[in-house]
């Protein structure tokens, strides 16, 4: 059985007939959860999460922001450490988009996600 589809920070998701609706790419929302956690929040592991919510409100910093992601994908078990996960962060005024391009451990496929975060 599949996890239930739920973007971070939004609810669950449904079917049209109210069904829960199951995830079609679970590598993906690991990667987005880990880098949505606070770093320290998860009291079993103080090393997960990449905390992307502490850059909010700051100066604009995109090698940080680079570097707390690349120092959480390498540590993601479903992201495949060969080829090397790749990101590159852009700015346009305040917004910043994220664009992370890896493969999938377990189907061995290509990846792109691309994660906006306003400032």
């Amino acid at each position: 059985m599949g996890d239930i589809s739920h973007f971070y920070g939004a609810d669950i998701d449904l079917s049209a007939g109210g069904d829960f609706l199951y995830i079609a790419d679970e590598t993906q929302q690991h990667v987005i959860k880990r880098l949505l956690t606070a770093a320290g929040a998860d009291i079993w592991n103080l090393a997960y999460g990449a905390g992307l919510g502490q850059f909010v409100g700051q100066p604009i910093n995109l090698s940080a922001i680079t570097n707390a992601i690349l120092s959480q994908i390498f540590q993601e078990a479903s992201v495949a450490q060969l080829p090397n996960p790749t990101v590159t962060a852009t700015q346009s005024g305040t917004v910043i988009t994220v664009t992370i391009t890896y493969t999938d451990a377990t189907t061995g496929q290509s990846q792109i996600l691309t994660l906006p975060l306003g400032n």
